[in-house]
């Protein structure tokens, strides 16, 4: 059963594609993570901007013919019922909203674990790994999720094996994608194994990415939070960890986990060893590494997006921290010296 009038449910090419997806999308969708895959798939499937699903054939799956709501309110119509699962190579769960109540409904649910008892692979992006593991289709295997999400699935899956430091994670026949820009390299990992490099390439410089990453590149700038044992201070230090560009003062942090700022000064230092503006510091510092390492930004704008408004003041704290300035530690570092740096920094312990 066929819903909706788009141009891909419209256009029947002949033939069986190289790359065939059916996609299923949750309630409260991130509505980034599907535009960024589907538009790879897209452009992959036909010359130029064409868009006829030549290469590549998707369909947006769903038990009803009800337009499906993205977290930013934007409204998506399935384009088909479920279909057959041997009628395709993967089917696509798009997660969203985690606590906005339940992501897909039983006849859902039931479609999912036919795909798996077909054979068929299974991919997670975003909090769709959520989905898959509340649905039991990955025991025994290992899941890629978002580090902001980190700590919510060890919450709920504290027997699952999760990192949070890939953009995606394949494991026999399931795939899990941390979501965001990770997206985008998953519809390129696909789209190279069933229709080639060059056409894969050629998605990506549409869409104006410079570079294809593969699922074992580390996600940009993983938190420090989850080496810290009171969740207080875990999530002190992932509103510091969105909000590094501009830091929030001291106050507001402690106004917003029901706190004084004594109180929380007290925590910080019980838990850290280190007042709650010398980790702020230290997370900035932390950051602006990351982007010397992984980035051709200059140290000014740097600065700036670490939230240092004077850059000669950046540069001394940069130096008493790492042991160099800025520029000679962009000279003598590499990328795998990067990540190893961050994964060994004695910041919080």
């Amino acid at each position: 059963m066929r819903y909706g009038t788009s141009q891909t449910s419209e256009i029947k090419p002949a033939g069986r594609a190289p790359l065939r997806v059916g996609i299923v999308l949750a309630e409260n969708f991130t509505l980034s993570a599907f535009a960024l895959f589907i538009d790879h798939l897209r452009l992959a499937a036909d010359e130029g901007d064409r868009s006829r699903p030549l290469n590549v054939q998707w369909s947006i799956m769903a038990s009803r013919p009800d337009p499906l709501r993205a977290s930013c309110g934007v409204m998506t119509s399935p384009t088909s019922s479920f279909l057959d699962p041997r009628e395709l190579d993967y089917v696509v769960v798009v997660g969203g909203v985690l606590h906005a109540g339940r992501q897909i409904d039983d006849a859902t649910e039931r479609y999912l674990k036919r795909v798996s008892e077909a054979g068929v692979p299974l991919i997670g992006m975003c909090t769709g790994s959520f989905i898959l593991c509340r649905a039991g289709l990955m025991k025994n295997r290992k899941v890629c999720v978002s580090w902001y999400h980190y700590q919510d699935f060890l919450d709920e899956f504290p027997d699952h094996d999760v990192v949070a430091d890939r953009l995606f994670v394949a494991d026999g026949d399931r795939i899990t994608c941390a979501g965001g820009a990770g997206t985008a390299d998953l519809a390129s990992h696909l789209i190279e194994r069933h229709i080639g490099w060059s056409v894969a390439q050629k998605a990506s410089q549409v869409l104006l990415f410079d570079r294809t990453r593969g699922g074992g590149e580390a996600q940009p700038h993983p938190p420090m939070s989850e080496k810290v044992s009171d969740p207080r201070v875990r999530r002190a230090l992932l509103l510091m960890e969105q909000n590094l560009a501009r830091p929030l003062p001291i106050s507001l942090v402690a106004d917003k986990l029901g706190l004084s700022t004594r109180q929380f000064e007290r925590l910080c230092h019980g838990a850290l060893g280190m007042s709650p503006a010398s980790a702020y510091r230290h997370l900035r510092l932390r950051y602006a590494h990351w982007l010397i390492g992984n980035t051709d930004r200059s140290v000014t704008e740097i600065a700036h997006e670490a939230g240092f408004a004077d850059c000669a003041h950046f540069s001394r704290q940069f130096k008493e921290t790492y042991g160099s300035s800025p520029s000679g530690q962009r000279r003598r570092s590499d990328h795998a010296g990067e990540v190893g740096d961050l994964a060994g920094m004695r910041v919080f312990g």
